[in-house]
């Protein structure tokens, strides 16, 4: 049986001095490993000698391959169009700055032998500053507990995927960094080994503290993605009837005060029982819609589905 061929994904960006050694590391373990393979670098807008450093390296072997985006469009949209134009059944993703060990391949590969679709590498002993160590074992945690995937490295780029991983996946934004609970949500067996870290030799760290404020603001829109896209009135509901209930509660203490004859006016108290009735009937009211639409949109895709109108398919 011929062995997979493999596709390696490579967003760079301002990384010129290390794309040479980078590409020939990873071509000596490939080649030791004698599957049909290719190295595609995505260029994400680079304003220094990068693309031409590409080009010269396309030039010598067609296996690598580069793609030229417009602008500088972030690391998401640099791996999907990276995931686009490969053609392997196993795809790696990598950083460019020569701090992944293109060594550590065989190891993700033996992991997908044991049957496993994504397997994530965990910087085990990193070597960057603690201004960006400490918020991402913070940011690591917080996703491990609100996701309930056990992973201690979100944040690496040194990652091994099924075809069938990529091609179920969509990725914008920045959400390139959860793309193990995307993948865990679509049923795909995930885990993680632990890599080697190098030092950063050539170059600076393209990310600031910023991207961390933008990293939660993400596992928002994942958690919704994950657990309530197919059942909004669940979220929507519930925070509905966290208002609805103390302001019912309210409103009705206030009309057992009038009813009984008790002098009444405005108080902040009752302003605060209106407010939350309200809140709480429109966030429901969200929540019914969503699942009107829901409804709408598997409605019509049996309707459309030929493997569901169809008696008998041979």
């Amino acid at each position: 049986m011929p062995k997979p061929m493999i596709s390696v994904v490579i967003p760079v960006y301002d990384e010129e001095e290390s794309l040479k050694a980078l590409s020939s590391g990873i071509q000596t373990v490939l080649d030791s490993l004698q599957n049909n393979y290719e190295l595609i670098f995505v260029d994400d807008g680079s304003r220094d000698g990068s693309m031409g450093k590409l080009e010269a390296l396309h030039e010598k072997d067609g296996r690598i391959k580069v793609i030229q985006l417009r602008d500088n469009f972030g690391k998401s949209v640099a791996l999907s169009v990276g995931f686009e134009h490969a053609q392997g059944e196993i795809i790696f993703t990598m950083d460019a700055d020569l701090q992944d060990d293109p060594k550590e391949i065989p190891r993700f590969l033996e992991k997908l032998e044991a049957g496993y679709d994504l397997v994530s590498g965990w910087k085990f002993k990193r070597h960057d500053p603690i201004g960006k160590t400490l918020p991402s074992r913070i940011f690591n945690r917080a996703v491990s507990l609100m996701t309930g995937i056990k992973l201690h490295d979100f944040n690496c780029g040194f990652k091994c995927y099924r075809r069938e991983v990529v091609e179920n996946i969509l990725l914008y934004g920045e959400l390139h960094r959860f793309v193990p609970v995307l993948a865990r949500w679509k049923g795909f067996r995930v885990t993680e080994i632990k890599v080697d870290h190098h030092p950063r030799i050539h170059g600076a760290s393209k990310y600031g503290m910023e991207r961390f404020t933008r990293g939660f603001l993400d596992l928002l829109t994942v958690l919704f993605l994950t657990r309530y896209l197919k059942r909004p009135l669940h979220l929507f509901g519930g925070i509905g009837l966290f208002c609805l209930i103390p302001g019912v509660f309210l409103s009705a203490w206030f009309i057992l005060q009038w009813l009984i004859g008790l002098p009444m006016h405005v108080r902040p108290l009752m302003v605060f029982g209106w407010v939350a009735i309200i809140l709480g009937i429109q966030f429901i009211s969200m929540g019914l819609l969503g699942e009107m639409l829901i409804h709408s949109v598997h409605t019509y895709k049996k309707r459309e589905d030929p493997s569901i109108i169809s008696k008998k398919i041979l």
